[in-house]
């Protein structure tokens, strides 16, 4: 009896610890305004922690019974298909670029941490949660060419001048953005040209500086970004 009082114990620190390493993660997508936060990482941590202590441990009293085969492991191998229901709830495509890819990773590999813990692999499990979470922040957009590029829309208002776009082009390839696609219209009674960029950029990239740098142009009358 108290074997089993002890062995119940140690399935709910199991749970317990999946659910902080299911907030740890959580708490750094939430600071980036992520799709998926705490909430989410939480359940999906202890969600795979008490499916997993489930396969490996609710069915020992049938193990071994005279004709009759069981495989476990089975229902653990089915959080995978539910974690891939979730990754497509999270990845859209917003302004030419995939969003939520990385996010729906770290929803993977913490139902991953979430199975490891389950079972019993503590330090595996927490390792994993560390060095995720210290991928997260090294490798968000601080080293330009481990950092993924992505696409940003631009309207501006310029004066009617001579070569004013090429102008505008310089500024940008001066800060090394590159024009994906660029369409002008002149209004004549305004004397403006309007301006419709679609620009790539790297998440290294200060993107508000760049602006500041437009803005302050006397040419550039208008900027919506």
């Amino acid at each position: 009896m108290n074997e089993l009082y002890l062995m119940q114990l140690d399935y709910l620190l199991r749970l317990f610890i999946a659910a902080i390493c299911g907030m740890a993660i959580g708490y750094e997508r939430k600071n980036r305004m992520k799709e998926a936060g705490i909430r989410t990482h939480f359940i999906v941590a202890i969600g795979a922690a008490l499916i997993m202590i489930i396969s490996k441990y609710g069915f020992q009293d049938q193990i071994g019974w005279l004709n009759m085969s069981l495989d476990p492991s089975r229902i653990a191998a089915q959080v995978v298909t539910g974690v891939g229901f979730l990754g497509a709830g999270i990845i859209f495509m917003q302004k030419q670029t995939i969003v939520g890819l990385t996010t729906a990773a770290g929803v993977w590999a913490t139902a991953a941490i979430g199975l490891a813990i389950g079972s019993g692999l503590y330090f595996v499990g927490i390792a994993a949660t560390a060095i995720t979470i210290l991928g997260q922040i090294l490798l968000h957009g601080k080293i330009k060419f481990l950092s993924s590029p992505r696409t940003e829309s631009l309207a501006l208002q310029i004066v009617d001048e001579p070569d004013a776009i090429k102008f505008l082009q310089e500024i940008f390839e001066d800060n090394e953005i590159t024009i994906i696609n660029l369409k002008s219209k002149r209004d004549e009674k305004s004397l403006l040209i309007d301006l419709k960029i679609v620009i790539r950029i790297y998440e290294s990239f200060n993107i508000i500086k760049f602006l500041n740098i437009l803005q302050s142009k006397d040419f550039v009358k208008s900027l919506e970004f």
